[in-house]
């Protein structure tokens, strides 16, 4: 399953990031196209490459098959798995702007430079279950699609296509996000306050410390015990000034929702980890990330690679 939160700091930067929780990896790399990279887009939905991108994902066919990912607009988006409840059209629909789901992160960034002008074109758009080989089938997804200002949630379903305004900043998976938004009503008592003394009957009552109003967020790794838990971190987390300040607020958010080895075995039998933590800051059109094995945080700038090249950065 997976994680994703966005946040601004107070000059209207966008911080996207995400986990990426999974049985094992899937031979991921950071992923620099270039605005002079020819899209090979199956409909034409990706024109061209107006805006270099720079995420996580893998390459086939010579195409960048994003995970997360932002551009140097400053507009990032991030897939998360939806089973059970993402829906693409089996065929291209006449008249509509068809995008291969495999391709919807790169026509995201590629192409525009904000939420606003993405929930725009979204009124004409049809996700297509067109697989990019017979190695990788269509991913089943929903995805969080975030700037300076806010963010949007993207889900395809049986009756066609859907955007939420993600007024918390948060995606977790199944079930729909409007599902998500209205259980956060059963946590309307959480807060970081520190509790008061209380009498009960003759006895005089002292707190053991802090935290007991967070007493009801769910610590499981549930898809919605996360999200409850992601939107309440997210919240409460203060503001911060600085780059590093804000990318370490990031990772401390998801930590809170990783998932550690040996705890929740999948249908499979196989036991889920956070195989990564992706986080792309358009201050510096930086993309961090870390990985189970190694948390050391490391990083790629947009800057200091051929932005305007032809080919695929593979870093």
């Amino acid at each position: 399953m997976c994680t994703g939160i966005r946040f601004s700091d107070d000059h209207g930067n966008v911080y996207l990031a995400r986990n990426l929780d999974w049985t094992g990896g899937y031979g991921q790399q950071v992923v620099l196209t270039p605005t002079g990279y020819a899209p090979r887009s199956p409909f034409g939905a990706v024109r061209a490459v107006q805006h270099a991108t720079l995420g996580m994902g893998i390459v086939q066919e010579e195409t960048p098959l994003y995970f997360d990912c932002g551009n140097d607009a400053g507009l990032a988006v991030a897939g998360l798995n939806f089973p059970g409840y993402a829906s693409y059209a089996s065929e291209p629909v006449d008249g509509a702007v068809n995008v291969a789901a495999y391709e919807f992160p790169l026509w995201v960034c590629a192409q525009f430079a904000s939420v606003d002008e993405v929930e725009a074109a979204l009124r004409d758009v049809v996700i297509v279950d067109r697989p990019i080989n017979d190695t990788y089938p269509s991913s089943l997804l929903h995805w969080i699609i975030g700037d300076g200002e806010r963010a949007v949630v993207v889900e395809h379903t049986d009756d066609g296509m859907h955007v939420f305004d993600d007024d918390v900043d948060v995606l977790t998976n199944q079930p729909g996000f409007g599902w998500h938004h209205e259980n956060l009503r059963n946590y309307l008592n959480a807060s970081p306050d520190f509790p008061r003394d209380t009498v009960l009957g003759g006895a005089h009552l002292t707190p053991f410390g802090s935290g007991s109003h967070m007493r009801g967020i769910p610590g499981d790794y549930y898809s919605p015990s996360r999200f409850v838990r992601a939107a309440y971190v997210n919240a409460h987390y203060p503001p911060r000034k600085t780059e590093e300040e804000n990318v370490s607020r990031a990772f401390h958010t998801l930590q809170q929702v990783a998932m550690v080895d040996g705890c929740a075995v999948m249908g499979s039998g196989e036991f889920e980890i956070t195989v990564y933590t992706g986080l792309f800051s358009s201050r510096t059109t930086t993309y961090y990330w870390n990985t189970y094995e190694d948390p050391a945080i490391r990083s790629v700038a947009m800057a200091d690679h051929a932005a305007d090249g032809t080919e695929l950065v593979l870093l």
